[in-house]
C-alpha cells in the first residue's frame, strides 16, 4: 500500500485556512482520495485537554513549548502516523511551523530548544506540503475581531502577530521545497485558486 501524504496549514490566526481546509477535503474526496482531517494542539483526546490549557491557562514559554509538543507527540502516535500508514491523505490545521512562529518568533523563544523538541518528538517525520496562508497582522487582527472571541494568543498585539509572520517567513527561507506561500488578502476565490494550483503542481492533486 502506498503511504499517504501529510498536507499542514499554516498561518496567523485570522488568516482564513480553517475555510480552505473544508474546501480542500471536498476537493480531495471527489478524486476518490481518503481523507483525515486534524488539528494542532489536538486531534486526540489528551491532546485536546492539553489544548485547553495552552489556550487558556496562565504559564510560561517553556511550559507553553512542552506542553504543545507533548500534545504533537501524542497526536503523531495515535493519529498521524497509523493515517499515513494506511495510506490517507492526512489535512492538519498547523504543526510544528506553528511552534517556531508562535513560541520562537512571537514569544522569542529559543530556536534551538525547539530544534531539539522537534527531533525529539517527530523523529524525522515532517509535512510532504505545507500550505503558508500569507496575511498581515493587521488585517488578520480585524477578521478575528468579526470573527470570535479571542483566546490567549489571540488577545496579543500587532507586534506579536509581526514576529509571528516573520517567524513562517524564517520557516518557509529554511524549508523552500515543502512550503508554499498563499497569498491570503485577497477574495476566497482567488485563494482558493491558489490552494488548487499548488496540490496540483506539488502531485497532491
Amino acid at each position: 500500500m502506498r503511504a499517504g501524504r501529510f498536507i499542514t496549514f499554516e498561518g496567523i490566526d485570522g488568516a482564513g485556512k480553517s475555510t480552505h481546509i473544508d474546501a480542500l477535503v471536498d476537493w480531495l474526496r471527489t478524486q476518490g482520495q481518503r481523507v483525515l482531517v486534524t488539528r494542532e494542539p489536538g486531534g486526540t483526546p489528551l491532546a485536546e485537554t492539553l489544548r485547553e490549557l495552552v489556550l487558556h491557562q496562565a504559564m510560561d514559554t517553556l511550559t507553553e513549548a512542552l506542553l504543545v509538543f507533548a500534545a504533537r507527540r501524542d497526536h503523531l502516535a495515535r493519529v498521524i502516523e497509523p493515517a499515513l500508514a494506511d495510506g490517507q491523505t492526512v489535512l492538519c490545521d498547523r504543526f510544528t511551523d506553528a511552534s517556531f512562529a508562535y513560541q520562537g518568533g512571537g514569544r522569542g523563544f529559543d530556536l534551538q530548544v525547539l530544534t531539539q523538541l522537534e527531533d525529539w518528538v517527530q523523529q524525522g517525520r515532517q509535512p510532504d506540503l505545507t500550505l503558508w496562508f500569507d496575511l498581515p497582522a493587521e488585517e488578520a487582527a480585524q477578521r478575528r475581531a468579526a470573527a470570535r472571541a479571542p483566546d490567549r494568543f489571540e488577545r496579543q498585539d500587532l507586534a506579536f502577530f509581526e514576529r509571528v509572520r516573520a517567524g513562517y517567513a524564517r520557516r518557509a527561507e529554511l524549508a523552500p521545497g515543502r512550503f508554499c506561500r498563499i497569498d491570503a488578502v485577497g477574495e476566497r476565490a482567488a485563494v482558493w485558486a491558489q490552494v488548487q494550483a499548488a496540490l496540483t503542481s506539488r502531485g497532491g492533486g
